[in-house]
């Protein structure tokens, strides 16, 4: 728990410096502009997703005819707003993972591990097939608890699988410049706890209004700062 606490202490204390604020605004940017352009393209094709949604679960026929209308138009836009908003998120997560952590790193290597030697254990089509596996299996967490929803269970689902998607995407790039691919594999399954406690406690921070505009790049600073200490004091206690 240490090791976690010490790691996300360090993350917010890069999380504001002039380097890194570069990299906090431009994959939100990115990803809002993509959705937005997304969404007003496809904007029929999404209402129609939503509206089917609805229906399965019984509610599109008594937004019908709800009195007065704008209240179910309202209903209907924050049905919009609850799919825009996780996916901006979601992409904002990857794009920072596949495409901020090499900068991030440099910053924080070059100061805090200036010594580490690197190993280049991963490369870019690893960090693509981890990114597409996270995605896939985060989806696939969200629609096969979806009944757990209607017994109230459902309220932990976005938490646990905020908690899996961070830790299985920035953990690999975390560790892919420095880590040969035996440390790594060694890593992620020595540091599993870890992993997912810091998956949980960065995650926690998207669902913090304007806070979560920070999240990827906080949960990306927390796992380089937590695999490279790790790192580090595996290869110490090996000479040693």
């Amino acid at each position: 728990m240490t090791a976690i606490l010490d790691a996300t202490a360090r993350a917010l204390r890069d999380l504001f410096s002039l380097r890194v604020l570069w990299v906090v605004v431009w994959p939100m940017l990115v990803a809002l502009l993509l959705w937005l352009v997304l969404g007003v393209t496809f904007w029929g094709t999404f209402s129609g997703w939503i509206a089917q949604g609805l229906d399965a679960l019984g509610i599109q026929a008594w937004l019908t005819d709800l009195e007065p209308v704008w209240i179910a138009h309202g209903i209907q836009l924050m049905a919009h707003l609850m799919l825009f908003v996780p996916l901006v998120m979601l992409t904002a997560l990857v794009i920072t993972a596949l495409f901020g952590m090499p900068a991030l790193i440099r910053i924080v290597a070059g100061r805090d591990y200036p010594g580490l030697e690197r190993e280049s254990g991963g490369g870019l089509a690893g960090s693509l097939w981890n990114a597409a596996i996270a995605i896939v299996l985060f989806v696939a967490l969200w629609l096969v608890t979806l009944p757990l929803w209607l017994i109230g269970i459902g309220v932990i689902v976005p938490f646990v699988a905020a908690a899996y998607l961070n830790q299985r995407l920035f953990r690999y790039d975390a560790l892919a410049e420095h880590a040969s691919a035996a440390e790594m594999a060694e890593l992620f399954k020595k540091e599993r706890n870890g992993w997912w406690g810091l998956g949980l406690l960065t995650g926690l921070v998207q669902f913090v209004p304007l806070l979560n505009l920070l999240g990827p790049v906080f949960a990306a600073l927390a796992f380089i700062h937590f695999a490279l200490a790790r790192l580090d004091q595996r290869r110490t206690s090996s000479v040693g």
